[in-house]
């Protein structure tokens, strides 16, 4: 599945994170609109998947991917909801511009992404899984 929008890799989300999300970067608009816009448009272009059905090597709110940079660096990160972030922990914001880069994204996908100093890196998922759904502020769902 190719996409429309300037060789970006095709992107999967499930249903109850592109409602959350979508309201979330409305409401976000304000603060940080880049980043709204970003994550909106990273929303328009992805496919919606029913929640039950949505395969959990995509990654989502919740989702540990490790994922490399073409500068050589390996990185695991857990998407959370802004709220739960912390670096320290490798918990990364999904209203961050790295964060919308790895939304839905599934091992073995690239995706180019602009450093907050201008740099331009790709990034290739490894591996994508799933924490806990009972944790508390990592899913949609909580």
């Amino acid at each position: 599945m190719s996409s429309k929008h300037s060789g970006k890799p095709a992107i999967s989300v499930c249903q109850s994170d592109f409602d959350l999300l979508s309201a979330l970067a409305d409401a976000f608009h304000a603060h940080n609109p880049s980043v709204a816009e970003e994550l909106l448009a990273e929303l328009d272009r992805a496919r919606v998947i029913d929640d039950d059905a949505f395969p959990s090597t995509i990654a989502r709110i919740g989702s540990t991917l490790r994922y490399s940079a073409d500068t050589g660096d390996k990185r695991l990160a857990t998407l959370v909801l802004p709220k739960y972030a912390d670096i320290s922990k490798g918990y990364v914001s999904i209203l961050t511009p790295i964060g919308v880069a790895l939304l839905g994204l599934s091992p073995g996908q690239s995706i180019e992404w602009i450093s907050p100093h201008g740099d331009r890196h790709t990034l290739t998922v490894e591996n994508v899984g799933q924490i806990d759904s009972n944790q508390p502020g990592f899913t949609s769902a909580s």
